[in-house]
Parts: structure tokens; sequence; C-alpha cells
């Protein structure tokens, strides 16, 4: 076998160790280290020493400890047989990790067992050069980033669903909220994951949650999302769970063909005589009652959500909302076409739908009185643009922000949207 004198490693930058293919080298080898990587000279197992970027002649000068261990006459070009590993200290940020199965883990809120998977990445980098190769590389000639994932996979996905499972009841969070978490989630598991990656010489440099999700042909995810949809419709109508109950009771007994009879059916018997029909009665004024909502509701135009008739804004958007009874349809003030109620833009001329909050007349941006009833349009916030009813607002309700226009001349505190002081006439 020829003897080496020249030892050097330029592989991608996916491999994290790399092992020399000879191990006969010669006194005064070359032995060549790039940035970002370290060579460790091994012999019968032991790691003699550690080299870091730069170029080294293997002698006495620079491995004391191998004439000792070696015991050679380094005199002269003496062959002897030694192990050189290159370790790569580049950071590896792109480790993807995924639970492979779901992970039954019970929602704090509902109290139901919940199948849930998550998925990221991770990024590592080789601290401890000799401790990496002893414990986790052995006598495999090349380690790399599949290798790591191989290696650690049982230990992550052991680590993950303890600490999904631990995270979620001792926060009390949803199972459907999670992904509002994953920040919080993501440093958890960093917490939890780093020590065990230590023990091996590598420092774990980041640990993220990307995603976690429930699988939605699940039946108890199914019967979990009807549930909370049916309760999203009760609040928006203004009803509840019994009174639902209660309409459904006297539609069965509406629709049962003794008439009368079917009402006793339902729980009056003929023996209870007028006081319970009384008492019934009662009953079902004060649940109609309860069924009576102060306003209709209305259609925001820009963002499509439901708000009580009465708001002049939506509360989600904060646009202006339209007056029920109106027309139907409006005109486009820009070509004159007809913008059905509801939409955004002009069909024809693809002009943005600004509707007066009174009448939902669209009118050009920046008006302050509507053209079509006279209606005084509320000033904006000059900084988030809510609409702002009231001229005596010292701060914005949405953004908070100061709203006092304060006369430089006078110190009068004017309302926002004046250009003039109220009191001395300066400009402001």
């Amino acid at each position: 076998m020829a003897i080496i004198d020249l030892v050097k490693y330029d592989g991608p930058a996916r491999i994290f160790a790399w092992k020399f293919p000879s191990e006969s080298l010669s006194n005064w080898t070359q032995l060549i280290v790039n940035e970002s990587q370290e060579a460790v000279l091994f012999k019968g197992g032991q790691a003699l020493d550690v080299f870091g970027p730069g170029r080294y002649t293997l002698d006495t000068n620079n491995i004391p400890i191998l004439t000792a261990f070696l015991k050679l006459p380094f005199g002269g070009q003496s062959p002897f047989a030694a192990e050189v590993w290159y370790v790569n200290k580049l950071h590896s940020l792109d480790i993807k990790w995924g639970t492979p199965s779901p992970v039954q883990t019970k929602d704090p809120e509902y109290n139901i067992m919940v199948p849930i998977r998550a998925n990221g990445q991770f990024g590592i980098q080789v601290e401890n050069s000799s401790k990496f190769l002893i414990k986790l590389v052995g006598t495999v000639p090349t380690f790399d980033q599949d290798s790591v994932t191989r290696y650690f996979r049982g230990m992550y996905i052991t680590k993950i669903k303890d600490a999904l499972a631990s995270y979620l009841v001792k926060r009390k969070i949803s199972i459907l909220e999670i992904n509002a978490y994953l920040e919080e989630l993501s440093d958890h598991m960093l917490e939890k994951a780093g020590p065990t990656f230590l023990e091996y010489g590598i420092k774990l440099l980041n640990f993220y949650v990307n995603d976690v999700s429930v699988p939605e042909d699940d039946p108890a995810v199914q019967t979990l999302k009807k549930a909370l949809a049916k309760k999203a419709e009760m609040n928006i109508v203004g009803y509840n769970y019994q009174t639902e109950r209660s309409f459904d009771t006297l539609e069965g007994a509406a629709k049962n063909p003794g008439g009368g009879a079917g009402l006793m059916g339902a729980g009056i018997g003929l023996g209870m005589g007028v006081g319970v029909g009384n008492a019934f009665g009662q009953q079902f004024g004060g649940m109609a009652q309860n069924l009576q909502t102060p306003t209709d509701l209305v259609t925001c135009p820009n963002c499509n959500s439901k708000a009580p008739a009465d708001n002049k804004f939506c509360p989600q958007c904060g646009k202006p909302l339209p007056t029920p009874g109106k027309a139907s349809v409006v005109k486009c003030h820009k070509c004159g076409s007809v913008i059905p109620v509801g939409s955004k833009f002009c069909p024809e001329c693809g002009n943005s739908y600004n509707p007066c909050p009174k009448c939902g007349a669209d009118l050009p941006t920046g008006t302050k009185t509507c053209t079509s009833c006279g209606f005084n349009l509320p000033n904006p916030c000059p900084f988030c643009g809510t609409p702002l009813d009231r001229n005596d607002l010292k701060f914005c309700p949405t953004c908070g922000k100061s709203l006092a226009n304060i006369c430089k001349s006078c110190g009068h505190t004017n309302p926002v949207a004046a250009k003039f002081c109220l009191n001395c006439g300066a400009k402001i």
C-alpha cells in the first residue's frame, strides 16, 4: 500500500463526518484542514489530537503525543498507521422532522381524545468533535444529515409527543388553537431536546414547530367542529341550546296528527287542566321574549361579516354599514353601473365600493357629506383609518393614538380633522 503524504477533504456540506480512506501515513505528512472543519487523529480507537483550520505537518512538533503512542523514530520518512477523521462544523439548519403517525392527545378544553400531527425542522452544529466521533459515528466511513435524522428520530419523536401533551395540559390550550402558540411551543421543544443532543457532542441551534394539525376525517374532530359551528350560529342569532330544543319539541307536536293530543303527548296531560295550560303559556311567552333580537342583522359590504343593523360601522373591519330597508342595488359613482349590495367593487369599471352608512350610495373616497341623503360622514383616524363618530375623542378607540389637535398659538384643543384653530383662527 502506498504511503500517503497529503491528507485533505473537500466534500459537500451535508456530510458531518468523513474518514480519510487510507491509514498508511508517513512522518511529515501534510494535513490540510479547511475553514469550518476539524480533523481528529485516531489510533486504536483513541483520539490523539484535534486540528482546527490550517496546514499541519505530522511530526513531533505538532503531535508529541503521537511519538509516545506509536514509539516511532521521527528522524525520517517512517510510515505509521493512523485514522484521520474530518468533522464538518457548519451550521445545518434544514433538518426536517415530523410525527410518522397521529399522537392521541386529550383536549384540555373539551375533554375529548383527538389525534394530532406535527412537523417542522431543526438546526445543529457539531460542538465537540471527539465526543461526536466516539459516541455517534463509530466505524462507518461517512456520517451525513440523513444519518443524524435516523439516529435521533426515536429521541425527538418521544420528546415531541411528551412536550405536546404536557404543553396543552399545562397551558389549557385547545388543540384547535395550538397553531397560535407555535413560537412558544418551539422554544419549549428546544429546551426539552437540547441536553440530549449535547451528550453526543452536538449543539441544537434551534427547533421549529411549523405546523400542528388534526386529521379532518377523524370522527372526534368532525364532531367537535360541528358543535363549535352550531355554537357560533347560536351566538349570532341570539338563542341557546335549550331554546332550540324547545322549538324542536313544539315543531314535533305541531306535526302530530292528533292536534291538541299531540301537545298533550309533549308533556301536558289531560288531567292537568287549565293551570298547566297557563304555565305552559307563560313558559312559551318567556321563550319567545328571549328569542326577540333587539335589532336585525346586516351584512358588511366590505368583509361580509354579520353585525347589528343599528351599528354604524362594522365591528370587524371598521367600514360603514348599510341601513336595513334600503334599495338592494346602488349605482357606481364613477361609471353609473348598478352595484349589488354586498359587492366590494363595481362589476363594470372595477371601482372600489365606498357605501354611505345611511343610504348605501357609492361615494368617492374622501367625501365628507353624502350627495344622496346629505349624511355627514365621520372623520377617519389619521393613523389607522377607523371612522370616528365623535369629534371630541382624545384617543382613537382602535389604535390608541392621541387625537388631540392642539393649536400652537393659543393652546386650544381642536377636533382632529380641523385645519384652522376654532379659537384664534390660526392654521394648525
